[in-house]
């Protein structure tokens, strides 16, 4: 430990020379600082975003460190541009902006001199000047000036407030240069228009900045607030007296104070009644919704753009060219799908459902019909293209989401070009996306949605498809019985018993040692936590390499865990293979992240400029340190992403169960605790078996697997969906 002397606060002014750690995630600091004497000393502590070559004016004290001897405890420190040649040459020479590394600050602060940050900043076009840089490369490097020096401008402002990098670069991302002047104003703008910022980061800043604790700013934005953030928990509207307690605990304001500023959100607009509910909810939401309900019913009542179709005799050669005779429940549900413009299938694994829709794909192939297949995730897309043998797509990509306009081109006034769309994994659709699908939907075109309702619900909020199943008044098929049963498979028979309420787990095997590589479910008890994540890095780490050889443990192995946070929580488990999988590589760090070529990685957030989206899973193709840039293939299409965009990247050795729904992977890994009772539901349990093709493993304790299969309670949705289905 280091021994700190009680001398006064001192001030140690000087260049940055090199950066010997840096911690992106809370900007801990140690670096060598050159005085203009030319004395260097060793400085520490938190240092905003700071960069070689600056000048830095540092308040603290002196400590001697019995490691590392004499050193410069940091309490304060203002940060100014460089203005001798030496600092600026280093300054630009950091690899700080993008397009300009040692060789290229060589040529500028050759040409420019003590006037290079003028030109940068005030005369970009004159760095056209120097030998190298072209029109373009001249425009990316004034624009990663002004990003970077706004980056700068609000992490020192915010470093009072604790706000994190990441959430830094969200507001730099949405306000480039006015962030600053925008949280001055009003910071809880921040919690309203930008995912990922808090509505108690906006709260601090704005109490730092003088605004009162029962302002009506701060209760409105707190309202506004709940509403959004109660979507997390799958709501699109909130009860009035369930608005004003949880808004009260999170204001610690009384709720009579508080209801007096509902009529205010109501009258102008930021929060509306949906008529008959007597629920609140965002105008968005509401105006999804009764999108939803209109789209039902123009397409329940208009006519039908398939030419005439014998449906017995198309059933019929459908058996003949599938070799199976359908059960009276499989004919049905064709029937329905040939015959009804809007209808749903509804079934677990082994069900035929897979059986129905490719028989429905070739009867409408052999009419010479234009087909659209589509899914909510790429994986899901890819399972339906190779069961369907025809082309499918996730929706994203059918309705061709256009970034420069906001939404998607394919809409009621351009709608998609097809006589019959099919949708798999409808159980996913949450309210904005499924709105998005119906509004494309031609008015005379059939619409086929097919999903589990026995799966989790959709992420993002909604209830959509249990909620067209109960008040759209359109058929129903559900497949109840089972027709898919390899010789001794246990996925599919365990999860039609975990529905069934059979609490007992399934094979148990003594050990790791006690796995039979031929049973496709296994349960390996370890109910103490270190204990189970030993056992999940050993299965994943040497087991399935040594007797399973075929699988690539990186990229077919998932494991799906209730929880983020604990000892085998998802981030723990990633840390835990990222360092046993894919060790020694040279990478870059965002946050408490390291990103290194051959990660697996998940997209946690829609990003519509690149074409990829909340849930896609790839593995990191190229990092470039300098620049702070990575590539991801994601199945074989490869993505470069900025160092802001790594705000929405994240590890996948380990992932939700509710982010690996609409994906099958060929093995995976289940540990389930009683540590995880708050997240232990029956159909949490049957999601995450039936995510597996080949096999899973569960690893954990038996009694928290019996208490998954009891606990049917899923937490209620509050939509206002129902009554407007109702009304068409």
């Amino acid at each position: 430990m280091p021994e700190t002397s009680n001398s006064p606060v001192e001030k140690l002014d000087g260049v940055l020379e090199r950066i010997i750690y840096s911690n992106p995630e809370n900007q801990f600091c140690v670096g060598e600082l050159r005085e203009e004497s030319g004395l260097t000393h060793t400085v520490t502590g938190i240092m905003p975003n700071v960069q070689c070559g600056e000048t830095l004016s540092l308040e603290g004290g002196w400590e001697t460190h019995r490691q590392h001897g004499r050193q410069f405890k940091v309490s304060s420190c203002t940060s100014t541009l460089p203005a001798s040649v030496y600092g600026i040459r280093k300054y630009l020479g950091s690899g700080l902006v993008p397009g300009i590394g040692k060789t290229y600050a060589g040529k500028i602060v050759e040409k420019f001199g003590k006037d290079t940050f003028e030109v940068i900043e005030q005369h970009s076009a004159r760095l056209r000047e120097v030998e190298g840089i072209g029109p373009k490369r001249a425009h990316e490097i004034k624009k990663a000036w002004d990003t970077q020096r706004a980056s700068r401008e609000i992490m020192l402002f915010l470093q009072t407030y604790g706000v994190s990098v990441r959430n830094c670069l969200r507001l730099v991302k949405r306000y480039g240069n006015q962030a600053k002047a925008i949280l001055m104003e009003d910071p809880y703008t921040t919690a309203r228009e930008i995912d990922g910022i808090g509505f108690k980061t906006a709260d601090q800043i704005a109490r730092n900045l003088g605004f009162g604790f029962s302002s009506p700013e701060r209760i409105e934005a707190g309202l506004l607030h709940v509403l959004k953030d109660k979507e997390g928990e799958g709501h699109t509207a909130l009860p009035r007296d369930y608005l004003l307690e949880e808004s009260s605990r999170l204001l610690e304001v009384e709720q009579q104070e508080i209801e007096p500023h509902l009529g205010n959100l109501v009258e102008n607009q930021f929060m509306v009644i949906p008529e008959g509910t007597g629920l609140l909810q965002l105008p968005v939401n509401r105006m999804r919704e009764m999108s939803i309900a209109r789209q039902v019913g123009r397409l329940k009542s208009t006519g039908s753009c398939l030419p005439p179709i014998k449906v017995d005799i198309a059933i019929d050669w459908a058996q003949k060219r599938s070799h199976i005779q359908f059960a009276p429940e499989q004919a049905a549900a064709l029937r329905h799908a040939l015959e009804s413009k809007i209808c749903i299938l509804t079934g677990g694994p082994g069900t035929g459902k897979t059986t129905i829709l490719r028989s429905l794909v070739e009867i409408l192939r052999a009419k010479k019909l234009r087909i659209a297949l589509a899914s909510p995730t790429g994986r899901a897309a890819q399972r339906l293209s190779e069961s369907t043998r025809h082309k499918a797509s996730t929706l994203h990509r059918l309705l061709k989401f256009d970034p420069a306009k906001g939404g998607f081109t394919a809409n009621e006034e351009h709608p998609l070009n097809c006589h019959y769309l099919v949708v798999d994994e409808a159980s996913m659709l949450d309210t904005g996306l499924a709105a998005a699908m119906l509004r494309a939907v031609p008015a005379d075109a059939h619409l086929l949605l097919v999903g589990d309702v026995n799966q989790l619900p959709s992420v993002g909020p909604g209830n959509v498809l249990n909620d067209l199943i109960q008040h759209a008044g359109i058929p129903v098929v559900r497949l109840q019985q089972v027709y898919r049963q390899r010789e001794e498979s246990n996925i599919v028979t365990t999860a039609h018993a975990v529905l069934g309420g059979q609490a007992s787990p399934p094979r148990i095997a003594n050990g790791l040692e006690g796995l039979e590589p031929r049973w496709d479910l296994q349960f390996v008890p370890a109910p103490e936590p270190t204990r189970c994540l030993q056992l999940v890095e050993s299965l994943i780490a040497e087991w399935i390499p040594g007797r399973l050889k075929t699988y690539d443990p990186i990229r077919e192995v998932q494991v799906l865990a209730p929880m983020h946070r604990g000892t085998v929580g998802i981030k723990q488990i990633n840390t835990v293979l990222q360092k046993r999988l894919n060790p020694g590589s040279k990478g870059i760090s965002f946050g408490d992240t390291v990103y290194s070529v051959g990660d697996r990685v998940i997209q946690t957030r829609n990003n519509y400029d690149k074409n990829i989206f909340n849930g896609d899973m790839g593995i990191v193709s190229a990092v470039l340190p300098d620049a702070g840039t990575l590539a991801v293939d994601f199945d074989g299409r490869e993505v470069d992403l900025e160092r802001m965009e790594l705000v929405d990247l994240e590890l996948a050795y380990a992932i939700s169960v509710h982010k690996s729904q609409g994906s099958e992977f060929p093995i995976v890994v289940l540990p389930i605790l009683k540590q995880h009772f708050l997240l232990l539901q029956r159909n949490l349990l049957y999601t995450a078996i039936t995510r597996g093709r080949r096999k899973v493993f569960v690893i954990g304790d038996p009694a928290a697997w019996a208490m998954a299969v009891r606990n049917t309670e899923q937490a209620q949705r509050y939509t206002a969906l129902p009554p407007r289905l109702e009304e068409v």
